[in-house]
């Protein structure tokens, strides 16, 4: 349970005991087990179970997109390891790939952050590679890999272009976008959007 909760604090940690004391006591169970931790977990991290029923097709795209995501996990190097894959629709998803990281970082390195943008595109490419288009089930992947890759260009200095240097102005950072202050020009600007993308 340790290594499925990092970064959750007591608060959250007495949520997820209450939430899988609760799901152990509708099945009548005696005892909570691990896979009452499991479905708790998820249920906080994802949202509640929709019992939505998708027909076959969907199902079988998002068990496609879900494998993409796994496989591209399990391939790529400096990925986290697979935890879980499940095709349960929960709150937004219709699907999720859990990854377990094997210790805890306070740094990421570039190899590090690479393979979580590989392994979030996986859903995306397997639905292209298995259907020839895809559908709008990567909306959350591509919002992850966006965040990272901006990250590592404005934020982190790792971009061969533009060297290493932050693009951010420290006393504008928690403010809205229009607020802040664009401590570069607009030909860097351009520059920096060419990088993200």
């Amino acid at each position: 349970i340790a290594a499925e909760t990092p970064g959750l604090a007591g608060a959250d940690l007495r949520n997820l005991v209450n939430e899988a004391a609760l799901g152990a006591a509708r099945k009548g169970a005696d005892a909570v087990r691990a896979e009452d931790f499991a479905e708790a977990l998820q249920k906080i991290m994802l949202g509640p179970v929709r019992h939505t029923l998708l027909n076959p097709a969907d199902r079988e795209r998002t068990a496609y997109h879900e494998s993409g995501h796994a496989l591209l996990a399990l391939l790529v190097p400096a990925s986290d390891p697979v935890h879980r894959v499940s095709i349960v629709p929960r709150g937004m998803a219709l699907g999720a790939t859990y990854q377990l990281p094997v210790d805890e970082r306070t740094s990421y390195g570039e190899d590090y952050l690479r393979a979580r943008i590989t392994t979030a595109l996986g859903g995306r490419a397997a639905e292209r590679l298995v259907y020839g288009v895809v559908t709008t089930g990567a909306e959350n992947d591509l919002q992850q890999v966006t965040e990272i890759a901006r990250r590592m260009v404005l934020r982190w200095g790792m971009s061969e272009r533009l060297g290493p240097i932050s693009f951010v102005a420290h006393q504008d950072e928690g403010l809205p976008p229009a607020f802040q202050h664009q401590p570069y020009s607009e030909a860097t600007s351009e520059t920096i959007d060419a990088e993200v993308r």
